[in-house]
Protein backbone atom coordinates (compact mmCIF):
# COMPACT_ATOMS: atom_id res chain seq x y z
CA UNK A 1 0.00 0.00 0.00
CA UNK A 2 1.54 3.22 -1.00
CA UNK A 3 1.62 6.06 0.94
CA UNK A 4 1.29 10.17 0.17
CA UNK A 5 3.79 12.56 0.79
CA UNK A 6 1.30 13.88 3.30
CA UNK A 7 1.47 10.38 4.87
CA UNK A 8 5.01 10.31 5.58
CA UNK A 9 4.99 13.96 7.09
CA UNK A 10 6.40 14.24 10.70
CA UNK A 11 3.73 15.41 13.15
CA UNK A 12 4.54 18.38 14.19
CA UNK A 13 6.02 20.22 11.30
CA UNK A 14 4.28 23.01 9.62
CA UNK A 15 4.31 22.63 5.29
CA UNK A 16 6.07 25.96 4.33
CA UNK A 17 4.59 28.41 2.64
CA UNK A 18 4.60 27.61 -1.12
CA UNK A 19 7.01 30.01 -3.31
CA UNK A 20 3.58 31.78 -5.89
CA UNK A 21 6.58 31.53 -8.54
CA UNK A 22 8.02 34.25 -10.92
CA UNK A 23 5.30 36.81 -12.25
CA UNK A 24 2.97 36.16 -9.73
CA UNK A 25 1.82 38.55 -7.11
CA UNK A 26 2.69 37.83 -3.19
CA UNK A 27 -0.59 38.12 -1.04
CA UNK A 28 -0.26 41.20 0.62
CA UNK A 29 -2.22 43.93 2.49
CA UNK A 30 -4.50 44.71 -0.78
CA UNK A 31 -5.40 40.93 -0.94
CA UNK A 32 -6.35 40.72 2.64
CA UNK A 33 -10.18 40.14 3.42
CA UNK A 34 -10.15 43.24 5.35
CA UNK A 35 -9.09 45.59 2.55
CA UNK A 36 -11.83 43.95 0.28
CA UNK A 37 -14.61 44.71 3.37
CA UNK A 38 -12.82 48.56 4.11
CA UNK A 39 -15.43 50.67 1.56
CA UNK A 40 -18.16 48.76 3.26
CA UNK A 41 -16.91 49.27 6.72
CA UNK A 42 -15.21 53.08 6.59
CA UNK A 43 -18.74 54.47 6.60
CA UNK A 44 -20.21 52.22 8.83
CA UNK A 45 -17.26 53.47 11.52
CA UNK A 46 -17.56 57.03 10.40
CA UNK A 47 -21.04 57.33 10.74
CA UNK A 48 -22.51 55.30 12.76
CA UNK A 49 -19.80 53.73 15.34
CA UNK A 50 -17.63 57.24 15.71
CA UNK A 51 -21.23 59.41 16.76
CA UNK A 52 -22.52 56.91 19.44
CA UNK A 53 -18.92 56.95 20.95
CA UNK A 54 -19.08 60.53 20.65
CA UNK A 55 -22.28 60.98 22.54
CA UNK A 56 -21.72 58.46 24.90
CA UNK A 57 -18.61 60.40 26.04
CA UNK A 58 -20.25 63.98 25.43
CA UNK A 59 -23.19 62.73 27.81
CA UNK A 60 -20.71 62.82 31.02
CA UNK A 61 -19.39 65.97 30.48
CA UNK A 62 -21.23 69.11 31.34
CA UNK A 63 -21.25 70.60 27.49
CA UNK A 64 -23.18 73.45 26.33
CA UNK A 65 -23.79 75.24 22.99
CA UNK A 66 -21.43 78.65 22.48
CA UNK A 67 -17.95 78.91 21.35
CA UNK A 68 -17.29 80.45 24.95
CA UNK A 69 -18.66 77.98 27.53
CA UNK A 70 -15.77 75.51 28.78
CA UNK A 71 -16.67 71.73 28.51
CA UNK A 72 -15.82 69.80 31.89
CA UNK A 73 -15.93 66.22 33.14
CA UNK A 74 -18.95 65.59 35.20
CA UNK A 75 -18.69 61.87 35.77
CA UNK A 76 -22.29 60.22 36.42
CA UNK A 77 -24.30 63.48 37.62
CA UNK A 78 -26.27 63.81 33.54
CA UNK A 79 -27.64 60.20 34.77
CA UNK A 80 -28.49 60.85 38.35
CA UNK A 81 -30.65 64.26 37.16
CA UNK A 82 -31.94 62.04 34.61
CA UNK A 83 -33.42 59.67 37.05
CA UNK A 84 -35.25 62.35 38.66
CA UNK A 85 -36.88 64.19 35.40
CA UNK A 86 -40.34 63.44 35.72
CA UNK A 87 -40.97 64.99 32.48
CA UNK A 88 -38.60 63.16 30.53
CA UNK A 89 -40.03 59.85 32.06
CA UNK A 90 -43.09 61.30 30.95
CA UNK A 91 -41.96 61.46 27.09
CA UNK A 92 -40.85 58.03 27.74
CA UNK A 93 -44.08 56.55 28.84
CA UNK A 94 -45.28 58.20 25.53
CA UNK A 95 -42.37 56.94 23.52
CA UNK A 96 -43.49 53.62 24.47
CA UNK A 97 -47.16 53.95 24.02
CA UNK A 98 -46.52 55.28 20.58
CA UNK A 99 -44.31 52.79 19.72
CA UNK A 100 -46.34 49.57 20.94
CA UNK A 101 -49.58 51.75 19.77
CA UNK A 102 -48.30 52.34 16.50
CA UNK A 103 -47.04 48.92 16.20
CA UNK A 104 -49.56 46.65 16.83
CA UNK A 105 -52.13 47.86 14.49
CA UNK A 106 -49.90 48.18 12.16
CA UNK A 107 -49.03 44.71 11.94
CA UNK A 108 -52.63 43.67 11.96
CA UNK A 109 -53.68 45.79 9.41
CA UNK A 110 -50.74 44.71 6.93
CA UNK A 111 -51.27 41.36 7.73
CA UNK A 112 -55.01 41.78 6.22
CA UNK A 113 -54.01 43.82 3.77
CA UNK A 114 -51.53 41.56 2.61
CA UNK A 115 -53.72 38.42 2.63
CA UNK A 116 -56.20 40.51 0.27
CA UNK A 117 -53.47 41.59 -2.07
CA UNK A 118 -51.80 37.64 -2.40
CA UNK A 119 -55.61 36.75 -4.06
CA UNK A 120 -56.06 36.42 -7.51
CA UNK A 121 -57.97 39.74 -7.93
CA UNK A 122 -58.36 41.96 -11.47
CA UNK A 123 -55.94 44.55 -11.12
CA UNK A 124 -53.92 43.37 -8.52
CA UNK A 125 -51.19 44.60 -9.97
CA UNK A 126 -52.76 48.49 -9.81
CA UNK A 127 -53.41 47.76 -5.81
CA UNK A 128 -49.79 46.88 -4.98
CA UNK A 129 -48.49 49.80 -6.45
CA UNK A 130 -50.79 52.08 -4.67
CA UNK A 131 -50.57 50.76 -1.32
CA UNK A 132 -47.08 51.36 -1.21
CA UNK A 133 -47.64 54.85 -1.85
CA UNK A 134 -47.22 56.07 1.13
CA UNK A 135 -43.99 54.56 1.78
CA UNK A 136 -42.69 56.57 -1.02
CA UNK A 137 -43.67 59.81 0.81
CA UNK A 138 -40.99 61.39 2.97
CA UNK A 139 -42.40 61.78 6.46
CA UNK A 140 -42.43 65.87 6.03
CA UNK A 141 -44.62 65.35 3.63
CA UNK A 142 -47.04 63.10 5.21
CA UNK A 143 -46.96 65.45 8.07
CA UNK A 144 -47.58 68.58 6.56
CA UNK A 145 -50.17 66.66 3.98
CA UNK A 146 -51.78 64.96 7.53
CA UNK A 147 -52.23 68.69 9.20
CA UNK A 148 -54.25 69.96 6.24
CA UNK A 149 -56.82 66.87 6.92
CA UNK A 150 -56.63 67.48 10.78
CA UNK A 151 -57.21 71.53 10.35
CA UNK A 152 -59.85 72.54 12.53
CA UNK A 153 -61.47 75.49 9.88
CA UNK A 154 -61.22 73.35 6.40
CA UNK A 155 -59.80 69.91 7.19
CA UNK A 156 -61.51 67.65 5.07
CA UNK A 157 -61.77 65.28 8.32
CA UNK A 158 -63.96 67.91 10.26
CA UNK A 159 -65.49 69.23 6.80
CA UNK A 160 -67.09 65.47 6.47
CA UNK A 161 -67.73 65.22 10.05
CA UNK A 162 -70.26 68.59 9.17
CA UNK A 163 -72.13 67.07 6.51
CA UNK A 164 -72.80 64.17 8.00
CA UNK A 165 -74.10 66.28 11.47
CA UNK A 166 -71.91 64.87 13.61
CA UNK A 167 -70.09 67.40 14.71
CA UNK A 168 -68.93 71.57 14.35
CA UNK A 169 -65.25 70.19 14.32
CA UNK A 170 -62.87 68.98 16.80
CA UNK A 171 -59.38 70.70 16.88
CA UNK A 172 -57.50 67.37 16.28
CA UNK A 173 -53.99 67.94 16.96
CA UNK A 174 -54.39 70.80 19.56
CA UNK A 175 -56.61 68.77 22.10
CA UNK A 176 -55.22 67.45 25.21
CA UNK A 177 -57.63 64.38 24.78
CA UNK A 178 -57.79 63.85 20.97
CA UNK A 179 -53.20 64.47 19.80
CA UNK A 180 -51.81 61.65 20.52
CA UNK A 181 -55.25 59.46 19.01
CA UNK A 182 -54.66 61.68 15.60
CA UNK A 183 -50.73 61.24 15.82
CA UNK A 184 -51.06 57.39 16.22
CA UNK A 185 -53.34 56.94 13.11
CA UNK A 186 -50.92 58.80 10.96
CA UNK A 187 -48.13 56.52 12.20
CA UNK A 188 -50.08 53.38 11.06
CA UNK A 189 -50.65 55.08 8.01
CA UNK A 190 -47.45 56.20 7.30
CA UNK A 191 -45.63 52.87 7.99
CA UNK A 192 -48.42 50.31 7.02
CA UNK A 193 -46.95 49.82 3.40
CA UNK A 194 -43.35 48.14 4.46
CA UNK A 195 -44.84 45.63 6.60
CA UNK A 196 -47.18 45.17 3.86
CA UNK A 197 -44.63 44.62 1.34
CA UNK A 198 -42.51 42.23 3.89
CA UNK A 199 -45.70 40.05 4.68
CA UNK A 200 -46.54 39.44 1.68
CA UNK A 201 -43.03 38.75 0.35
CA UNK A 202 -43.64 36.31 2.98
CA UNK A 203 -46.85 35.05 1.95
CA UNK A 204 -45.39 34.16 -1.62
CA UNK A 205 -42.94 32.24 -0.23
CA UNK A 206 -45.07 29.62 1.32
CA UNK A 207 -45.47 27.07 -1.10
CA UNK A 208 -48.82 26.68 -2.66
CA UNK A 209 -49.29 22.97 -2.27
CA UNK A 210 -49.57 23.02 1.22
CA UNK A 211 -52.70 25.40 0.89
CA UNK A 212 -54.27 23.12 -1.79
CA UNK A 213 -53.46 19.79 0.54
CA UNK A 214 -54.87 21.30 3.40
CA UNK A 215 -58.15 22.20 1.43
CA UNK A 216 -58.25 19.09 -0.01
CA UNK A 217 -58.39 17.60 3.41
CA UNK A 218 -61.59 19.60 4.32
CA UNK A 219 -59.90 22.67 6.45
CA UNK A 220 -61.20 26.07 6.22
CA UNK A 221 -59.95 29.52 5.73
CA UNK A 222 -59.35 30.27 9.23
CA UNK A 223 -57.21 26.72 9.52
CA UNK A 224 -55.45 26.92 6.55
CA UNK A 225 -53.95 30.36 7.73
CA UNK A 226 -53.52 29.00 11.53
CA UNK A 227 -51.84 25.14 10.44
CA UNK A 228 -49.85 26.68 6.60
CA UNK A 229 -50.25 30.27 6.50
CA UNK A 230 -48.85 31.26 9.78
CA UNK A 231 -46.38 29.35 10.73
CA UNK A 232 -44.39 30.02 7.23
CA UNK A 233 -44.92 33.49 7.64
CA UNK A 234 -43.94 34.00 11.60
CA UNK A 235 -40.17 34.34 10.68
CA UNK A 236 -40.76 37.43 8.66
CA UNK A 237 -43.88 38.81 10.72
CA UNK A 238 -41.51 38.58 14.08
CA UNK A 239 -38.63 40.47 12.32
CA UNK A 240 -40.75 43.15 10.86
CA UNK A 241 -42.52 43.46 13.91
CA UNK A 242 -39.39 44.12 15.86
CA UNK A 243 -38.16 46.46 13.76
CA UNK A 244 -41.09 48.70 13.52
CA UNK A 245 -40.92 48.71 17.51
CA UNK A 246 -37.41 49.82 17.11
CA UNK A 247 -38.34 52.61 14.50
CA UNK A 248 -41.07 53.98 15.54
CA UNK A 249 -39.58 54.10 18.84
CA UNK A 250 -37.20 56.39 17.66
CA UNK A 251 -39.85 58.55 15.26
CA UNK A 252 -38.71 62.76 15.00
CA UNK A 253 -39.56 63.76 12.04
CA UNK A 254 -43.62 62.49 11.92
CA UNK A 255 -44.73 63.98 15.39
CA UNK A 256 -42.32 66.75 15.12
CA UNK A 257 -44.15 68.43 12.13
CA UNK A 258 -47.77 67.57 13.15
CA UNK A 259 -47.88 68.74 16.55
CA UNK A 260 -44.30 69.80 17.51
CA UNK A 261 -44.47 67.70 20.78
CA UNK A 262 -47.65 69.23 22.25
CA UNK A 263 -50.37 70.40 22.86
CA UNK A 264 -48.97 69.79 26.63
CA UNK A 265 -45.99 67.51 25.74
CA UNK A 266 -48.91 65.23 25.08
CA UNK A 267 -47.16 64.05 22.25
CA UNK A 268 -42.91 65.02 23.20
CA UNK A 269 -41.41 61.68 21.99
CA UNK A 270 -37.90 61.09 24.16
CA UNK A 271 -36.40 61.91 20.72
CA UNK A 272 -38.48 65.15 20.70
CA UNK A 273 -37.40 66.14 24.40
CA UNK A 274 -33.73 65.43 23.41
CA UNK A 275 -33.94 67.80 20.64
CA UNK A 276 -35.08 70.36 22.37
CA UNK A 277 -32.72 70.02 24.92
CA UNK A 278 -29.91 70.26 23.11
CA UNK A 279 -30.87 72.58 20.24
CA UNK A 280 -33.56 74.55 22.44
CA UNK A 281 -32.17 75.03 25.58
CA UNK A 282 -28.02 74.44 24.20
CA UNK A 283 -27.75 71.22 27.34
CA UNK A 284 -25.75 69.31 25.22
CA UNK A 285 -24.28 66.84 27.57
CA UNK A 286 -28.11 66.04 29.19
CA UNK A 287 -29.54 65.92 26.17
CA UNK A 288 -26.58 63.42 25.18
CA UNK A 289 -27.60 61.68 28.33
CA UNK A 290 -30.94 60.64 27.31
CA UNK A 291 -29.34 59.81 23.82
CA UNK A 292 -27.69 57.30 25.88
CA UNK A 293 -30.81 55.77 27.87
CA UNK A 294 -32.91 55.66 24.67
CA UNK A 295 -30.07 53.21 22.54
CA UNK A 296 -29.66 51.09 25.91
CA UNK A 297 -33.55 50.56 25.71
CA UNK A 298 -33.48 50.31 21.60
CA UNK A 299 -30.25 47.20 22.40
CA UNK A 300 -32.55 45.39 24.74
CA UNK A 301 -35.27 45.13 22.43
CA UNK A 302 -33.04 44.09 19.99
CA UNK A 303 -31.24 41.59 22.77
CA UNK A 304 -34.49 40.19 23.57
CA UNK A 305 -35.86 39.77 19.53
CA UNK A 306 -32.12 37.75 19.21
CA UNK A 307 -33.27 35.62 21.81
CA UNK A 308 -36.12 34.45 20.52
CA UNK A 309 -35.10 34.13 17.17
CA UNK A 310 -32.60 31.90 18.43
CA UNK A 311 -34.82 29.77 20.43
CA UNK A 312 -36.86 29.57 18.27
CA UNK A 313 -33.92 28.28 15.32
CA UNK A 314 -33.54 25.78 18.19
CA UNK A 315 -36.95 24.41 18.67
CA UNK A 316 -37.13 23.76 15.34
Amino acid sequence: MSTTTADRRPAGRRTPARDPGPGRPRPGLFHSPWFLVLPALLPILLLSVGPILYGIALAFTDAQSGRTQATGWIGALNFRDLLHDTLFWDSFRIGLLWAVGVTVPQFLLALGLALLLDQKLRLRWLARALAIVPWAMPEVVVGIMWRLVYNPDAGILNETLRDLGLGEGTVWLGGLATALPAVLVVGVWAGMPQTTVALLAGLQNTPRELHEAAALDGAGAWQRFRTVTWPALRPVALAISALNLIWNFNSFALVYVLTGGGPGGRTRLPMLFAYEEAFRYGQFGYAAAMGCVMVAVISLLLALYLVGRLKGDQDR
